[in-house]
């Protein structure tokens, strides 16, 4: 069922949030990681501030990338044995280098591992207007 996995109603509510919520860059670009010193960020990393992701209460993640937008590009799923959890984390604003450094990122040890999903703009065919 294509229309459930990548339909631009998602997309409208990602850029909802994005809109509505305030974004807090906590590591720069070029930064290390808190608490692996191997690990530097590629782009600005942060939250919305005002948001949650889940269960555990903290806000949403996001990658800020170079272009001047507000508009989420693609997200990125990431499955972490260490923690024992997985997360969402928004590409906003990324060209196609920066979505490339961001995978690596995410992708560079043995206990993490990323997917991305692009940003789609089909419209389900079970619907009629949202």
């Amino acid at each position: 069922m294509k229309e459930l996995e990548n339909n631009a109603f998602f997309w409208q509510k990602l850029d909802t949030l994005m809109f509505s919520s305030d974004c807090t860059i906590d590591r720069p670009k070029g930064s290390t990681h808190f608490k692996y010193s191997n690990l530097v960020y590629p782009v600005d990393y942060g939250f919305l501030s005002d948001t949650t992701a889940g269960s555990d209460q903290d806000p949403i993640d996001l990658f800020k990338g170079s272009i001047p937008t507000h508009t989420v590009d693609a997200i990125a799923v990431s499955a972490d044995i260490l923690k024992k959890d997985c997360e969402v984390k928004l590409l906003v604003g990324c060209t196609e280098e920066e979505i490339l450094d961001i995978l690596r990122f995410l992708n560079q040890t043995e206990f993490q591992k990323a997917i991305l999903i692009r940003r789609g703009d089909e419209t389900p065919i079970w619907s009629t207007n949202d």
